[in-house]
């Protein structure tokens, strides 16, 4: 990869895959290409070994202004020569300048623990930009051509169905005996009755247009009329404006239907085709498995909504405003990363959002989130260090107030706070979920998705999220050797968690407040804290009790930190529950409506102006890799990490999920109250820290054929293994 772009030497035209060499790059407009921006762009490689515990101990990077100069081992830009380090990610080039608008070569040779070379890895070609600057390096939108999954004629009409719903275009082939026909083309993301569903309520997407027809057989293209609603450039409240489709793709629209009315000709499959905008995903990364199929059908729903959602190039909220809010991309950054070997589109959205930051209070600390997450899975710091200065106040310690919690009602919103979170509206104002009570139609007597919480002015939501912040600014700080400020973090954090557990711990109820003052307690009050670590270990049980009490009382967006917090805290087969649930508050109950993409919220009940094409819905596309299989990194780029499943009452599950290292492969049979049989392969150069459910007092661990000693705690034991494929058994005895 260069700068975490895999296929630099790809070259499209408006949008479409080509097989023009890269170097024409150079001299057409008409053609696009991943350009690196950056002067010093960073090298990345995976070792391709399944051998058992392969370490690289030492690289060789060679970089050229002809492939012919590296075959040769003559390399012009760059040779470093072999150093000494198994570091194989974010490798910052040292060479000869590098000049804008140019094309280079480059290679990689490695060495194993024994000494033993490589053979050199393929020569990857990449484009640099025309200016450098600090814009992240990615690639442009790409079309796929596909066609109708079915055709079903009725007497007056053809509906066609593509199978799912994308973001796309359309090109048909018609056949006229006359030059004053016309016909109806009808667009849906729903159908109803067999037909394309005309009145779907809501921001459901259906339009139609009328096609004059041209003597003959003659192929159309249709020109997407554009949502003023989606690309009108005034600003929302928080100043940010929506994405536009670039010129080389043109307009798009979500459907997943449509009907053909008015037509007499016979019409073939091959006659109308979908032109699907996404940004460059590989659909066979990744994949799930298990015994239970509405969780597959989870699954493949969610991953779906990944790709199709990607049409931007920049996470958004959904198709009603196209608008980057950092909620979604959240969601959106881990559910990437457990979907497909892709970090470019997160971190150029991570990047935006510092610069264009939305209204909510705990979204702004968010940024921090995402930040750490993309290190952490890259091992990349580039983004941290350019942001680090900005992040201290994207900490919200400036609203601190006299009792040790922040409040953006205390009247510290001044206009040199907004500037330093880069904020270009009146206020920013707290969320905890999205819709609150009475909101967008619902009666006021209604919940809405925050549970009925009270927003007082010291918001416990708030405040958690403050927490976490400083917690992962202490990492930062640290990870950069600014042990001043990690110091400062840490005992910042310490004193926020216990305010937050002094005076907003109710300990007649045994849960948390809404706030400082209110009387009421939510399940959001309640589940933030204990995802992001602030409950103290005696009062889990019962906060695990009040949690378990509100059912699914949280928006989709809401149900991200909720399954986070039941697993963290080992409520595994509660959070499988909810995952499998196939009643209103559901994914199944998206499945059942028809959609083929998550949903902005669980029903219209929920939100009148639902869309069917939301991201932010599709948590389960990161909750199941990082805890239903279990596998999340411990240090950055992977080069080490924990596999730690949580089965519940699953019986099987079989995953393959990307990392920056290479693919890891996990499969289990869980025998509930007797053994956990684990299979996994790890990627060269890494280590795991196996976590093997243990059920009973005793258990013995088994490492491929011979008993093991582990470390242990209540639920499971625990060892590390080096890369290659291991089985894995615990067993009572």
């Amino acid at each position: 990869m260069t700068d975490l772009l895999e296929h630099t030497e790809s070259v499209f035209q408006n949008g479409l895959l080509t097989n023009i060499p890269i170097e024409e790059a150079l001299q057409r407009q008409d053609i696009q290409v991943a350009r690196i921006h950056s002067s010093t762009p960073r090298f990345s490689w995976q070792m391709a070994s399944e051998e058992p515990n392969t370490i690289q101990s030492a690289f060789q990077i060679q970089v050229a202004t002809n492939p012919e100069l590296l075959l040769k081992d003559t390399p012009d830009m760059w040779d470093s020569r072999k150093v000494i380090s198994p570091k194989n990610t974010a490798i910052i080039y040292a060479g000869k300048q590098l000049k804008p608008n140019t094309c280079y070569y480059w290679s990689v040779r490695v060495w194993n623990q024994n000494d033993s070379i490589s053979p050199d890895s393929e020569i990857k070609a990449f484009v640099t930009a025309k200016e450098f600057s600090q814009t992240i390096s990615r690639y442009p939108l790409i079309k796929r051509k596909e066609y109708a999954k079915s055709i079903t004629r009725y007497p007056d009409s053809y509906f066609i169905d593509f199978g799912n719903a994308t973001f796309g275009q359309l090109d048909f082939t018609l056949f006229s005996h006359r030059t004053n026909d016309t016909v109806t083309l009808h667009l849906s993301e729903a159908q109803k009755d067999g037909h394309t569903d005309n009145h779907p309520g809501g921001s459901v997407r259906y339009t139609k247009y009328r096609i004059p027809l041209r003597q003959g057989l003659q192929t159309y293209k249709l020109n997407i009329k554009p949502d003023k609603r989606n690309t009108d450039p005034n600003a929302n409240e928080s100043g940010v404006r929506p994405i536009l489709m670039p010129d080389y793709i043109g307009e798009v629209y979500p459907f997943r239907y449509c009907e053909l009315e008015g037509y007499n000709g016979f019409l073939h499959t091959h006659d109308i085709t979908r032109n699907s905008v996404n940004y460059p995903f590989d659909n066979g990364a990744s994949w799930f498995s298990s015994n239970d199929t509405i969780l597959n059908q989870v699954w493949n729903l969610c991953k779906h909504s990944i790709q199709a959602t990607s049409f931007c190039g920049v996470y958004v909220d959904g198709d009603r405003e196209r608008i980057p809010y950092e909620a979604d991309a959240y969601i959106n950054q881990l559910s990437h990363y457990g979907t497909d070997l892709e970090f470019t589109m997160a971190r150029y959205s991570v990047d935006y959002l510092m610069e264009w930051p939305t209204w909510p209070t705990e979204w702004i600390m968010q940024s921090i989130l995402m930040l750490w997450n993309d290190y952490i899975y890259t091992g990349d710091t580039t983004l941290l260090q350019r942001h680090y200065d900005s992040l201290h106040a994207r900490t919200l310690s400036a609203l601190t107030d006299s009792i040790g919690l922040i409040s953006t009602r205390t009247g510290k919103q001044t206009p040199g706070f907004l500037k330093n979170i880069g904020f270009r509206g009146k206020a920013i104002r707290d969320i905890v979920d999205w819709p609150q009570s009475g909101a967008l139609g619902i009666e006021k007597t209604e919940a809405g998705e925050a549970d009925g919480y009270d927003l007082t002015t010291y918001n416990t939501v708030v405040n958690a999220y403050h927490y976490r912040t400083l917690i992962i600014m202490s990492k930062i700080a640290g990870l950069l050797n600014i042990d001043g400020d990690a110091k400062k973090y840490c005992q910042q954090a310490k004193e926020v968690k216990t305010c937050i557990n002094s005076l907003l711990f109710d300990p007649e109820k045994q849960c948390y407040r809404d706030g400082v003052g209110s009387t009421h307690h939510s399940l959001h009050a309640n589940m933030f804290p204990l995802a992001f670590g602030i409950v103290p270990e005696k009062h889990k049980e019962k906060v695990c009790e009040y949690i378990r009490s509100r059912g699914m009382a949280c928006s989709v967006y809401g149900s991200q930190f909720l399954l986070d917090a039941l697993y963290e805290a080992d409520m595994d087969d509660y959070a499988l529950s909810l995952l499998n649930n196939t009643g209103l508050r559901s994914w199944y109950n998206m499945i059942r409506l028809g959609s083929t993409m998550t949903l902005e919220a669980w029903d219209q009940k929920f939100k009148p102006n639902l869309d069917w094409n939301h991201a932010w819905g599709a948590a389960p596309a990161n909750i199941i890799p990082r805890y239903i299989i279990g596998l999340q990194p411990i240090e950055g780029g992977f080069r080490k990490m924990r596999i730690k499943p949580h089965p519940g009452s699953l019986q099987f599950a079989s995953a393959i999920i990307p990392t920056i290292q290479g693919d890891v492969r996990v499969t289990y049979d869980n025998k509930t109250h007797e053994a956990f049989n684990l299979h996994v392969v790890i990627p060269a150069n890494c280590e795991a820290e196996i976590w093997m459910p243990r059920y009973g007092k005793s258990n013995t661990l088994i490492i491929n054929g011979k008993k093991t000693r582990a470390k242990s705690n209540s639920r499971y034991l625990i060892v590390t293994i080096g890369s290659g494929p291991s089985h894995i058994i615990s067993q009572t005895t």
